[in-house]
């Protein structure tokens, strides 16, 4: 009886260039055309038999593997706290695409503010529940306005305040008048087991976990 390929989610953009040359380290070589930005595929070969990639919006990563559609996948921590799957399993920090979920808010108004009161806060962010939840522990009401794309601009025309957001350099952040105010959490990205795939498949993901682990240690060596 044949079975069906592994699947492992990994993310578009800057964390996929991140992630490369662990794949390769990792002894994982996909086919030509993953390395093609302009390829149409989105489901791709590798020289293992039995793995397969498939290519997706960071932000689905984790929706992929929680409900099997995916067996494993590479997805940030903030990913991972926003959507809290109990099915994903995260074993591994990679230590790819080190960030930060900050608050920001216009430079000017930092100058004459004090997040300590703070009681009800109307904030933009592509984390909402991660949001609500760190404000909800330090007695704080949020109101998150959910926007995926352009957040710099709520405080800039008048949709909110502040934001929640990734930062890295804080360059996008400058260029739109804000600062960062409060650190929420680091951000790094994992390597995210499906609980189910993990207890019916541990004899193909076991030895891919360990060529991560192999790979990961080496670089912190």
């Amino acid at each position: 009886m044949s079975v069906e390929p592994l699947v492992m989610a990994v993310p578009k953009g800057r964390i996929l260039k991140e992630l490369t040359p662990l794949l390769q380290a990792a002894g994982i070589e996909p086919e030509p055309a993953f390395a093609d930005d302009d390829a149409r595929q989105l489901r791709f070969s590798t020289n293992i038999q039995g793995l397969d990639l498939i290519r997706v919006r960071s932000f689905d990563v984790a929706t992929f593997v929680a409900f099997g559609a995916a067996h494993i996948g590479v997805a940030g921590n903030d990913v991972l706290m926003e959507f809290d799957y109990p099915e994903i399993y995260a074993p591994l920090d990679l230590g790819i695409g080190p960030c930060r979920l900050s608050v920001c808010e216009p430079a000017d108004l930092s100058a004459e503010d004090d997040p300590r009161s703070w009681s009800h806060i109307r904030i933009a962010t592509k984390y909402p529940r991660l949001t609500a939840r760190h404000f909800a522990n330090r007695g704080v009401q949020a109101e998150c306005i959910l926007l995926n794309g352009a957040i710099e601009l709520a405080p800039v025309l008048g949709l909110s305040q502040r934001i929640v957001d990734l930062v890295s350099s804080g360059a996008t952040l400058r260029a739109n008048g804000l600062v960062e105010i409060e650190r929420i959490v680091e951000i790094t990205s994992r390597l995210a087991v499906n609980r189910t795939a993990w207890k019916t498949r541990p004899r193909q993901i076991g030895p891919l976990l360990d060529r991560f682990r192999e790979v990961v240690h080496a670089d912190a060596a």
